[in-house]
Order: C-alpha cells, then structure tokens, then sequence
C-alpha cells in the first residue's frame, strides 16, 4: 500500500511540473517594438543658422561658417544643398560628409 501511494504520489508531482512545463511553453512570447525611423539629431538649416550653429557641421570652423553666411546674404539664401560647393573654403568632401546633416 505504502509502493502505491509513493508512486501515486510519484504521478501526480510529474504530471504537475508537466502541465507547468507545457503551461510556460504556451505563453506568448512579447513581439519587439519596431524599430523608429532614424531622424539626424544635429540638423542644420543652412538658411537660417548661425555661425555657431553652423560649427556644428563636420569640417566648419568659424571663418567657413562666415563665408556660409556672407554667400547666404549675397545670393539671397541656398536653394539646393549643392549650392554649398559655391562658398569658399566648402569641398565635395565636406558636402559629403554633412550631407545628411544639413537642411535648407
């Protein structure tokens, strides 16, 4: 009688860790978020920015910043981002660089 309730008893835990098991198994496992549109934090309106402002691009130290803003003044502001190559002191390579920076 002792054998029997020991292997009943036997059962019964299995059965319970089992329908634990399978209980853990049918929980939805949560989804991850999407992924946000990746946004440039540093954003330069060339029209309307300021020297220092436009320091913040890659390879503009102040006196490329002037040149920016006397081009801007003189030319009644940038109507492409191309237009940058017309001020002196701006290459290709600092277009490029700060391409996806730069608004107009």
């Amino acid at each position: 009688m002792k054998a029997l309730l020991t292997v009943i008893s036997l059962v019964v835990l299995m059965l319970g860790g089992v329908s634990t098991a399978f209980a853990a198994d049918s929980v939805p496992t949560p989804k991850p978020a999407k992924a946000e549109a990746v946004v440039p934090k540093n954003v330069v309106n060339i029209n309307t920015a300021d020297a220092q402002e436009l320091t913040k691009l890659k390879g503009v130290g102040e006196k490329k910043a002037e040149a920016i803003i006397a081009w801007r003044n003189e030319n009644g502001g940038f109507k492409t981002v191309e237009d940058l190559l017309e001020v002196k002191g701006i290459g290709e390579a600092t277009l490029e660089a700060n391409r996806e920076n730069i608004s107009i």
